[in-house]
């Protein structure tokens, strides 16, 4: 893709945020923490008011390293760096390669955290192989207990969803959800939703990607579904478009205590109300280091996410 084409791509993705009236009646924005002794930011899972920090780590593609031992090595540190800032849910599929045995590999050299919140997902479209799969996931990442089982982009959910109940009624997991990436099947989770007993849904929401808040947010709300907010940069590409062309806005560091575009597209984010937590990917320390800084600080409100996606519609 040539250069004036991305910046045409790019503009037309920022030109929409403001088209779409999706904040109209949407409830409070306040931030919430754990406690006055604590400043991570922190949500509660609606099924169980269990509090998980609102920034996790996604490891698409970051993870997905094989067994060269430098590769490796330089994920463990990143791991432990995500550790150290306060972070505790990390988010891994079957379709991630190698990266739930890079993870496994990488859990088994640093400082885990007894907080540690571990996502999976399955992904098979054989509904005998739920159990086998899981079993399997366990073992690649050092046999932890999985938190969190999804239905990775709905490949035969309906197979698995009641095998992972039974699961989850015999302790096996703890919560149940169901995952997709692509706007066309948000019809399909909407149904779901609706109908079914999940905890979770994992699905794409950005500043330059918000068509979930026109039905599929305000669902997780009504029915007490948490949110895990996947591809936060669009892929890298918003955030590197971004950084490239464009300085941070002076008033963010006042009114947000943000200092890096990775914490302003994050805080907008992991405000909304419906919204439990994000989970960027990264193999760079420094990247991390900006993700896990969005942990800290105030949220927006609603009047100050409509100046955020004001300001980057007029980009």
């Amino acid at each position: 893709m040539s250069h004036s084409s991305s910046r045409r791509r790019f503009l037309s993705q920022l030109s929409c945020t403001l088209a779409l009236p999706y904040l109209a009646g949407v409830p409070s924005f306040a931030s919430e923490r754990t406690s006055a002794s604590d400043d991570l930011l922190t949500k509660p899972i609606p099924v169980s008011g269990e509090r998980l920090p609102v920034i996790g780590m996604g490891t698409w593609r970051t993870f997905n390293v094989g067994a060269d031992p430098h590769l490796r090595s330089a994920r463990s540190k990143v791991l432990q760096r995500f550790f150290d800032a306060g972070g505790t849910v990390i988010d891994c599929s079957p379709m991630y390669g190698s990266a739930a045995r890079v993870l496994g590999w990488a859990l088994a050299r640093i400082s885990e955290p007894d907080e540690l919140f571990a996502a999976e997902k399955i992904w098979t479209s054989d509904g005998s192989e739920t159990r086998q799969q899981h079993q399997d996931q366990r073992e690649d990442w050092g046999n932890p207990q999985i938190d969190l089982q999804q239905i990775h982009n709905l490949l035969a959910w309906e197979a698995h969803l009641p095998v992972l109940q039974d699961m989850k009624r015999d302790g096996v997991i703890r919560y149940v959800g169901i995952t997709t990436s692509h706007r066309r099947r948000h019809a399909d989770l909407e149904h779901i939703m609706t109908r079914e007993q999940i905890d979770f849904v994992q699905l794409t929401y950005n500043m330059t990607h918000r068509e979930a808040e026109q039905r599929l947010l305000p669902l997780a709300r009504e029915r007490d579904i948490a949110v895990i907010a996947n591809r936060p940069f669009d892929g890298g590409y918003l955030i590197k478009t971004l950084k490239r062309k464009h300085p941070l806005p002076t008033w963010a560091r006042d009114a947000l205590q943000c200092h890096t575009w990775a914490e302003f597209l994050l805080k907008f984010i992991v405000s909304h109300p419906a919204v439990t937590c994000a989970i960027p990917a990264t193999s760079k320390l420094s990247h991390m280091d900006e993700n896990m800084r969005a942990l800290r600080g105030p949220l927006p409100d609603a009047s100050l996410r409509q100046r955020m996606l004001a300001h980057i519609a007029s980009l």
